[in-house]
């Protein structure tokens, strides 16, 4: 074998051990990667029943309602569509009607989404102050609708 068929065979087999392991890794992964949709995605019958993921919206108006103990049921909307949501666990303290809210589960048979986990998100305006006054410092105009402790109009 002559040096360039040498170097032409391992690069070639580097190639093929990278192109394996990605596969591996992809195949490995498939399983716990879990996509992110809005009611409207659920409605249009993007997501397949029994497949795993995330459903984020608003927590609808007049939805809420508490079982006993810690189950919860609600209804998650994006303005357009709405999906009725059952929870059974302790709820982030952010949690209300209007707030944001990211759940995670799966769509039972008649297309009640079962959660399993609940995340709660922060207003998108809110800023916490020290981020704040560091833009401030750097001359950075803050909208009026960035809220944070030491906002204050000048």
């Amino acid at each position: 074998m002559t040096r360039k068929q040498r170097r032409g065979f391992l690069i070639g087999a580097g190639v093929a051990i990278l192109a394996v392991a990605a596969i591996m890794v992809a195949f490995a992964l498939r399983d716990t990667i879990v996509f992110f949709h809005t009611p409207s995605d659920v409605a249009e019958g993007k997501v397949d029943d029994g497949q795993r993921f995330r459903l984020g919206g608003l927590v609808a108006d007049g939805s809420v309602v508490r079982g006993e103990g810690t189950k919860i049921k609600f209804a998650v909307t994006d303005t357009l569509k709405t999906v009725r949501v059952s929870y059974d666990g302790i709820l982030p303290d952010l949690f209300r009607e209007g707030q944001g809210v990211v759940t995670e589960g799966k769509l039972d048979d008649s297309g009640h989404f079962v959660a399993d986990t609940v995340l709660a998100k922060h207003d998108e305006n809110y800023m916490p102050p020290e981020v704040a006054a560091a833009l401030k410092e750097k001359g950075v105009k803050l909208g009026d609708k960035a809220k944070h402790p030491g906002n204050q109009t000048n």
